[in-house]
């Protein structure tokens, strides 16, 4: 199969869909991979480097979109959809429940897209979303700390404290993999941790880890409003896979938040959990609404990218490769994880969650991958 890897045309996104070793595996199983000159220059993958792995080299765009499967790390842009054809399988995270123009550009094209942040293992749980979330959460801490300085509008306080003064408290909404790795960052510094979620199980498994070292508490109406008006930093982690994410910060509780707090919306990509969220970018990253810092990155990974297209690329080099060796439909029938990843497919919403979200129509992905 002919696989095309197009540079990131995202604002400040320098993450590359294959390094050059995955090149090499695919193309020693057969397959033809065409990259864009300099998709990978700025993270230290140069088009040699490609090239010795045995992919060709195309210098524009075009030439990499005019492929059977295009593989990206990030959604397409308005500036590719024109790219975008019938029977054209894309393998990229999409996040199109808050994107309907997106959306709409691919259900138009005809295309076949798969999504990977709804990719499921046999355990329900989210490979490929996972190494993203784990850098995002980690990423989370470290950019709230930042910006808690007085000099960024923040409230001038330092997590870990110092001896003699209390440490800052950070506040996490979801114990999933974007909570976990943001308590750790957040323990790590010293700083006074609080997790909410609605799964006990969760909640179970850091208390065990940190051995009360992080309060944990079941997620209410009350819990997160008590939570969030005392804490310092606010790490928003809640998800709902394909779904839009549930607004747990209204403007009204904002208005009690103290003055100069940090929210870091980490579920920005699905809409954000903070009413007043927008998105905004590395170069622009963050805004003030009723006194309080909102950080609504929507590529946070982006921002180290080397390290996040070496992890990504760990989780979905198998998963390409079965889509590569066997055709999508068949590796689709053959994996029902896979499948679960599936959410636009000529012309149709394919996974129920997103066809909620944007109000449109749903045809189960199984009538299409059943096809011959």
């Amino acid at each position: 199969m002919r696989i095309g890897v197009p540079s990131e045309v995202k604002s400040s996104e320098f993450r590359v869909g294959l390094v050059p070793a995955s090149v090499r595996d695919l193309t020693a199983a057969g397959h033809e991979v065409l990259v864009q000159s300099g998709a990978g220059a700025r993270i230290g993958f140069l088009d040699a480097d490609y090239a010795t792995a045995g992919a060709r080299i195309v210098g524009s765009a075009a030439d990499a979109w005019a492929v059977e499967l295009v593989i990206k790390v990030k959604e397409p842009q308005a500036a590719e959809f024109s790219f975008l054809r019938p029977d054209q399988l894309l393998f990229t995270y999409l996040h199109l429940a808050p994107d309907p123009q997106q959306a709409e550009a691919l259900l138009q094209s005809g295309c076949v897209a798969i999504a990977y942040e709804t990719v499921t293992d046999r355990d329900g749980r989210l490979p490929l979303l996972a190494p993203m979330s784990a850098v995002a959460g980690r990423m989370a801490v470290q950019a709230g700390a930042h910006f808690l300085e007085i000099t960024h509008g923040g409230r001038g306080v330092l997590l870990g404290g110092v001896p003699g003064v209390a440490p800052g408290k950070v506040t996490v909404l979801g114990a999933g993999t974007v909570g976990a790795h943001a308590a750790r960052m957040a323990v790590g510094l010293g700083a006074d941790v609080t997790v909410l979620d609605r799964a006990l199980e969760r909640l179970d498994v850091l208390d065990r880890e940190y051995h009360g070292r992080v309060r944990t508490l079941m997620a209410s109406t009350g819990t997160v409003e008590e939570s969030i008006c005392s804490a310092d930093l606010i790490i928003g982690a809640v998800l709902l896979p394909g779904a839009a994410a549930p607004k747990l910060i209204t403007r009204t509780l904002l208005k009690k938040m103290q003055n100069g707090a940090v929210i870091v919306d980490v579920a920005i990509d699905q809409g954000g959990c903070c009413e007043t969220s927008r998105v905004t970018t590395h170069g622009d990253p963050v805004f003030i609404e009723e006194g309080v810092v909102h950080y609504c990155v929507a590529n946070m990974p982006g921002a180290v990218p080397r390290t996040s297209t070496l992890a990504l690329n760990n989780a979905t080099l198998p998963y390409l490769r079965a889509l590569a060796d066997k055709g999508w439909r068949q590796a689709l029938r053959d994996d029902a994880g896979l499948a679960a990843g599936l959410n636009v497919c000529a012309g149709q919403i394919t996974h129920a969650a997103v066809a909620t979200a944007l109000g449109k129509d749903f045809e189960p992905a199984a009538s299409f991958i059943a096809a011959a």
